[in-house]
């Protein structure tokens, strides 16, 4: 209901020791309500008059078809996200190995674990190392020689389709060279490592980063398999002991005797080695 203008009516008395408003409620019309207010507060009582609003009869709910008309016809909104396309996870994937080129290979972790490679792929990386290829170190840690690896890979996957893809900045030492690399293969990435390499002065500098290349792909090379029988402590034990042996040398300048690792080698070997 709403109000309508406040209409005076004539005072009248009141007694002075009433202390609360009374109200008083009378029908004018069918369609108009009169409140009649008395307070000691107020010399003139007032009175205000309430109508009736037309009663609205509830609007019949809108059909299935109608409100299937009216959401056709409404427009997306452009600030509304469109809904992607119905493709399976394989096709995507799929649309992704189609198109390598525009791939950031410095963020990018494309085609990680996605499949394995096949089986003549996986036979020539996991195949068992011949002690032959296998070298020692003067402090006794065995190694396989870079270039390899590299024949391995090639082997695997033919050359050209594998790689090296730098993943940052060449970082420069007083000492050392360390670069962070990734290995590629057939369009996917394999594996991430740090390599380093050591230098004595500024003009090893070049030679440093293209060791810290190396290292980094030998220890890729440990998550495809490739030579993992040098990490493995019973084939090192077995290997210093049928294939390598202790001996001792002296430093020419200092008279040192130090005690380090060789591979056995023939006699014939030993007295080319005498003669030089």
């Amino acid at each position: 209901m709403s109000p309508i203008s406040r209409l005076p009516l004539q005072a009248s008395r009141i007694s002075s020791t009433t202390a609360l408003s009374s109200l008083k409620c009378s029908r004018l019309s069918e369609r108009h309500l009169v409140w009649v207010a008395r307070s000691p507060a107020f010399a003139h009582p007032f009175r205000t008059v309430f109508t009736k609003t037309p009663s609205r009869k509830a609007e019949p709910a809108a059909t299935p078809t109608q409100s299937s008309r009216v959401n056709t016809s409404q427009s997306p909104s452009p600030n509304e996200p469109i809904p992607a396309p119905n493709t399976s996870p394989n096709e995507s994937l799929k649309l992704q190995e189609e198109n390598t080129s525009s791939i950031d290979w410095t963020r990018s972790f494309h085609g990680l674990s996605i499949e394995p490679f096949s089986k003549e792929a996986a036979d020539v990386l996991m195949a068992p190392l011949s002690p032959d290829d296998v070298e020692i170190k003067p402090d006794g840690i065995i190694f396989l020689p870079e270039i390899k690896y590299r024949r391995i890979l090639n082997r695997a996957f033919g050359p050209g389709g594998w790689g090296l893809a730098p993943r940052g900045e060449t970082i420069v030492t007083e000492k050392a060279v360390t670069r962070e690399y990734a290995l590629l293969a057939h369009g996917r990435l394999v594996s991430i490592a740090r390599g380093e390499q050591d230098y004595f002065n500024k003009d090893g500098v070049p030679t440093a980063s293209e060791g810290c290349k190396s290292n980094a792909m030998m220890r890729c090379c440990k998550d495809l398999g490739v030579a993992s029988e040098l990490w493995d402590p019973r084939f090192i034990r077995k290997f210093k002991s049928e294939h390598c042996r202790e001996v001792f040398v002296e430093h020419q300048g200092t008279k040192k005797r130090t005690k380090i690792w060789l591979r056995k080698v023939n006699s014939s070997t030993w007295l080319l080695m005498a003669l030089y």
